[in-house]
């Protein structure tokens, strides 16, 4: 008998023999022994860097293998939104995408169960700036992170949310396509102690349920003839496949099969008709991981009811302002208080959501207001709206670089006056104000990292 397998729940084992057999079950086992990899996901709209010397992740345009696992916290790149740390499997998404989605970049996206923002940030990327993508936590602690990690993508397509999943059904038919990442018992991720020492039988009913739950709510607010894209990261059935079968028993979900190249180990799974994918350490470089698609049978379409209006409360020097730092479309400008916001999705369909929904975050703030002054925000900084000839540029070193993500006080070779960009290496890190006698660091204080850089 392989070793290993004892460290495991006996339930959890006798279960995978009898779903994979014992040759393919033991090789899992062996597997979830071995360290687990590390893969990112580069940021098409911020190029950074050479990754050519790195295997590619094979379906997935911008994903690679890392040999080993760098201190990201340490990388000024990291923190400014050039790529994604993201488990190889998971970045699947991008090939049922392109299957199910094909040429269309004019979508509505719900990523219901969205922090930490692999998903979106992905989905944020290959729908394309005509697409928006609403992503959800319920969690508020949770949203705040996900907000985050959306600002420094920086794509400004995204919208973040803080809700439970059955008030997306104050937006009947609105959606496209509704990812749900569901959560779960995490059987694919048994490298971590922790997630075994969690795991029991009550639990995968529990998670089992919940699922259940989240797609029968969420389920309206997809349009007629849209698409679910349904994921966890377990190997059981009743969480994957059969959680499907339920939902096609009960709203008649059409399973959509998928091609897959049979060289990326990859193994389809067939339950009553519904086909799934399984991703198997030991087959594939990544975690453990399944996916679905179906279509939502009926043709019944989004029905805009009244919403309100988004009071813009614009000045001409907000317009100004706007049009001098950034290449945002001047309809979708509008003032919260004293922040200056650009919202991509349009100020009609943000009435329509701010509405009905807990919104976190609306759209890029390109600058707090304080009587006639305009300080830029930081997420102007990380956003691929700006525009970098309205800055004068500080070019910095990496301890210069970790000094600013710091919020230490810089000294820099640079008489330019006023607000100017740090930048590292191509990547801009943020905001510096220089008054003279100093420059003051604008880095978020919250976001500030407290990892010294040891030489």
């Amino acid at each position: 008998m392989h070793t290993g397998i004892k460290e495991y729940p006996h339930e959890f084992t006798s279960r995978l023999i009898d779903q994979l057999g014992e040759t393919a079950s033991h090789m899992l086992f062996e597997a979830l022994q071995s360290e687990k990899g590390t893969s990112i996901r580069v940021n098409p709209a911020k190029p950074f860097m050479s990754v050519d010397l790195y295997r590619k992740v094979e379906w997935c345009s911008t994903g690679y293998y890392l040999p080993e696992r760098p201190q990201f916290t340490l990388d000024p790149h990291f923190h400014a939104g050039a790529y994604y740390v993201q488990e190889s499997s998971s970045m699947f998404l991008e090939e049922v995408f392109r299957q199910v989605a094909g040429d269309n970049r004019n979508l509505n996206i719900l990523d219901l169960c969205g922090a930490p923002g692999g998903k979106a940030t992905h989905l944020a990327s290959i729908a394309g700036p005509g697409s928006l993508v609403v992503t959800n936590e319920v969690v508020r602690q949770r949203a705040a992170v996900l907000a985050e990690n959306i600002s420094k993508w920086g794509t400004g397509n995204v919208m973040v949310t803080s809700n439970d999943p059955a008030r997306f059904s104050q937006l009947p038919g609105f959606f496209d396509i509704l990812v749900v990442d569901a959560p779960c018992s995490g059987e694919g991720m048994f490298r971590k102690n922790e997630v075994v020492n969690e795991w029991s039988l009550a639990n995968t009913r529990l998670c089992s349920e919940r699922q259940k739950r989240i797609l029968i709510d969420s389920w309206d607010s997809l349009k007629g003839g849209g698409l679910l894209i349904y994921s966890t990261c377990t190997f059981n059935p009743e969480e994957n496949e059969r959680n499907i079968g339920w939902l096609h028993d009960k709203k008649g979900a059409e399973s959509v099969r998928l091609e897959i190249n049979p060289d990326w180990g990859i193994a389809e799974i067939e339950y009553r008709g519904i086909y799934g994918y399984g991703f198997y350490p030991g087959r594939v470089r990544g975690e453990g991981f399944f996916i679905t698609v179906c279509r939502k049978p009926d043709e019944t379409g989004y029905k805009p009811a009244g919403s309100g209006r988004i009071k813009t409360n614009i000045s001409g020097k907000d317009r100004s302002i706007a049009g001098e730092w950034t290449s945002a479309d001047p309809s979708g400008l509008f003032r919260l208080d004293n922040l200056l916001i650009y919202s991509a999705t349009g100020l009609n369909i943000l009435s329509i959501l701010k509405s009905r929904l807990n919104i976190v975050k609306a759209g890029t703030a390109i600058a707090t207001v304080k009587g006639s002054s305009y300080i830029p925000g930081h997420e102007l900084a990380l956003s691929t709206l700006l525009r970098r000839e309205a800055f004068p540029v500080i070019s910095v070193n990496l301890e210069e670089a970790l000094g600013y993500l710091r919020r230490e006080t810089l000294s820099f070779n640079s008489d330019a006056p006023g607000w100017n960009l740090v930048d590292y290496e191509g990547s801009v890190a943020g905001f510096v104000k220089n008054i003279g006698s100093r420059f003051n660091n604008y880095y978020p204080q919250e976001w500030r990292i407290r990892l010294q850089h040891k030489i």
